[in-house]
């Protein structure tokens, strides 16, 4: 399947039905934000964080843009939370609490990166971009309620994946249907 940049994933658009209407998507490591046009496009307020301004540029008018390295400096966002939080294609172990501590009372968690298995077919090979069996499980466990889960193999392109669409239970509500 060719993608343009601006392509969501199909996982992304899967579970997008469970951000609350109008609440705000943090699209993190966004590069140039095919996520956030996603989300944009259906009427969420969007905010972009990537260490690239370059890539930042090709974002929407209208969303939020937040030029930091996650991985070498303060987490940018402290304290806020987001009806969604969206990642894709990156992992950084470090930043997992922080990234579930970010999801606001029934928001969702939306995660889909890499995982073991993978380096036979390529790219990324290297264990500290490979999630672990049950690794987004355990992220979320405690914190968020797992609407769906996979970890396996993918065709086309061939790749082992893990992810995760998990929701914080807003006060008085019951858990989301996953379809």
């Amino acid at each position: 399947m060719t993608h343009t940049p601006f392509h969501a994933s199909p996982w992304i658009q899967r579970f997008s039905h469970l951000v609350p209407a109008g609440g705000t998507v943090l699209d993190v490591a966004c590069g140039q934000g095919r996520h956030v046009h996603w989300f944009a496009q259906r009427g969420h307020p969007c905010v972009g964080i990537d260490r690239s301004a370059d890539a930042l540029a090709a974002l929407p008018a209208s969303a939020q843009r937040v030029c930091a390295d996650i991985e070498g400096g303060a987490w940018p966002l402290p304290g806020t939370q987001f009806a969604a939080v969206v990642v894709t294609n990156y992992l950084w172990r470090a930043l997992l609490p922080t990234l579930v501590a970010s999801v606001a009372p029934g928001g969702v968690l939306l995660y889909e990166t890499f995982a073991d298995g993978n380096a036979r077919f390529g790219k990324p090979s290297r264990p500290d971009f490979l999630l672990q069996p049950g690794e987004l499980l355990r992220a979320c466990a405690g914190e968020l309620q797992v609407v769906a889960y996979e970890d396996g193999f993918l065709d086309g392109p061939p790749r082992c994946v893990q992810r995760i669409a998990a929701r914080r239970p807003a006060p008085g509500a019951g858990v989301p249907a996953a379809l």
